[in-house]
């Protein structure tokens, strides 16, 4: 199971910089989100129980404890990620009203 973890980080990480390096603004915010969604699986999967004890639970008191550090750490990445999300998106909507496009390289006059 690590191993599927590993490899679906490790692509959608890939996937996520692939496309925040595009020249459009759109597919670059949808590389961000990509990028966004493989650090919570990361998240997730550095907390995940190595699959032969259940976590704990009140009821069933054999097993490992899960961590709940990771949880807080993937539900703060999420409130994060989604917030900046937001502004990204608002950032776009704006600039691509301002100036009719969403393609970086027809905006030439912002090149400092």
């Amino acid at each position: 199971m690590n191993v599927i973890y590993a490899a679906a980080t490790g692509i959608m990480f890939a996937l996520g910089v692939f496309q925040l390096l595009r020249r459009d603004m759109i597919k670059s915010a949808m590389g961000f989100y990509i990028l966004f969604t493989a650090i919570n699986l990361f998240f997730f999967a550095v907390g995940a129980f190595n699959g032969q004890v259940p976590a704990y639970s009140q009821n069933l008191p054999k097993g490992q404890p899960s961590d709940p550090m990771v949880q807080a750490l993937i539900l703060t990445a999420i409130v994060i990620s989604f917030g900046s999300y937001a502004i990204l998106l608002g950032l776009i909507a704006k600039s691509a009203r301002r100036y009719r496009t969403a393609d970086l390289d027809t905006l030439n006059h912002l090149k400092g």
